[in-house]
């Protein structure tokens, strides 16, 4: 199983992107998806997480500009980020909690990462 991320880049303050990971591989069943993101010199946070049945949860610092959602179909996640400040640098990765087919358990699998820079 791998996840895929991508949709970083540099944009100005007050601006969007829409951030994609993809998870490809023997894929048996998809339960939470989540975003997390890790500044310079800062650790990883959680930024939104959506469960298999929609529900969605956000960090206070990105409620009401960013907007997590998911496609079932196509096993893939997806951040919309609007109205980004500076503050919002960083590199963004992807978790999934995924069943592999053939296995009774789940696990946590990471994308490899994509960063996302914004000039004030």
């Amino acid at each position: 199983v791998q996840l895929q991320a991508s949709g970083g880049g540099l944009v100005q303050a007050g601006g969007s992107l829409r951030l994609s990971c993809a998870a490809s591989g023997s894929i048996g069943s998809i339960y939470a998806m989540t975003w997390y993101r890790q500044a310079p010199g800062k650790s990883r946070e959680l930024v939104a997480t959506v469960t298999s049945g929609g529900s969605t949860n956000y960090a206070d610092s990105v409620k009401g500009r960013f907007t997590i959602s998911r496609d079932n179909a196509k096993n893939t996640v997806y951040l919309q980020m609007n109205s980004l400040k500076p503050e919002d640098t960083a590199i963004y990765y992807c978790n999934a909690v995924i069943r592999r087919v053939s296995q009774n358990s789940q696990r946590e699998y990471w994308g490899q990462g994509t960063l996302v820079t914004v000039s004030s």
